[in-house]
């Protein structure tokens, strides 16, 4: 590692201010970079992308949902990389690697994986199972507070991972060189179906909260109607497809020991430690 910042992209997200707090931790300096930001960032405005990358070695790289926000990521990468990054981390997802991949966002996921690869920076490659905080910091906790899960994932079940644990990993990779040159799937510790989430949920906040399987046409008008893009609601749609179509029930956990050491956070302590923050009792 040089004592260059690390570029955070997408500091604010899920991701991105984790990695951000264990790097602090560890008194690694960082820059941030979003359109809010002293250094304006915005990956629909090129404009912006030079004075971001100046100066900087090494990149934290959480893309934008959606075919049309993944390949501005990936000529983004390929753009920074000619400028001197010498070194880019990928937040990607599980089973972007999948021969079959029917479906847009992950056809489009591909591309931004082999963009990366291409682009002449060494390169990690980090690829999560759903993020437990879904249900606590997105659109689905809306959902939670609700009583339904509504969503398009039909029978099929999800090896869900804690966020902090994606935060650890993330971390790890960036400051450890020897990295370089991986992809590692990354999940927790058990598969479980949306009804046995429901089931989860329900037992951590006292609430009674069920699963709705919606048509994944009827998951994209809802999804429509609380303000997403079309674009965007598709994607997500497809992201829940893989599972309704049986796709995500393997467990690819040894990751989490091999890079941290320790078992990643089974679904149930995260609820109940979530349940005690309060964000579920409005």
């Amino acid at each position: 590692m040089t004592n260059t910042p690390i570029l955070i992209l997408s500091g604010l997200g899920k991701t991105g201010r984790r990695v951000v707090e264990r790097l602090a931790q560890r008194d690694v300096p960082v820059r941030l970079a979003s359109r809010s930001s002293e250094q304006r960032f915005d990956w629909y405005d090129e404009s912006t992308w030079s004075g971001t990358v100046a100066g900087i070695d090494t990149a934290y790289l959480a893309p934008p949902v959606g075919p049309t926000g993944l390949a501005q990521a990936g000529r983004f990468v390929k753009q920074a990389a000619t400028e001197g990054l010498r070194r880019v981390v990928l937040l990607s997802g599980r089973g972007v690697g999948s021969p079959e991949r029917e479906f847009a966002v992950y056809e489009s996921s591909v591309e931004l994986e082999n963009a990366v690869r291409d682009s002449g920076a060494g390169w990690t490659i980090v690829r999560p199972a759903w993020f437990m905080q879904g249900f606590s910091e997105d659109f689905l906790c809306e959902h939670v507070l609700a009583g339904e899960l509504r969503v398009s994932a039909g029978t099929g079940a999800e090896a869900w991972i804690d966020t902090n644990d994606v935060g650890d990993v993330m971390a790890t990779v960036l400051l450890d060189e020897a990295h370089t040159g991986q992809t590692y799937s990354v999940s927790g510790p058990r598969t479980l179906t949306m009804d046995e989430v429901a089931t989860e949920l329900s037992a951590a906040t006292g609430r009674d909260i069920r699963y709705v399987d919606l048509p994944p046409e009827q998951h994209v008008e809802e999804l429509v109607g609380i303000g997403l893009d079309r674009e965007d609601a598709e994607s997500v749609r497809d992201l829940f497809a893989v599972i309704r179509h049986h796709r995500s029930e393997y467990l690819s956990d040894d990751a989490v020991r091999e890079l941290l050491g320790r078992a990643p956070r089974d679904f149930t302590d995260w609820a109940r430690e979530t349940a005690r923050t309060g964000v579920w009792s409005a």
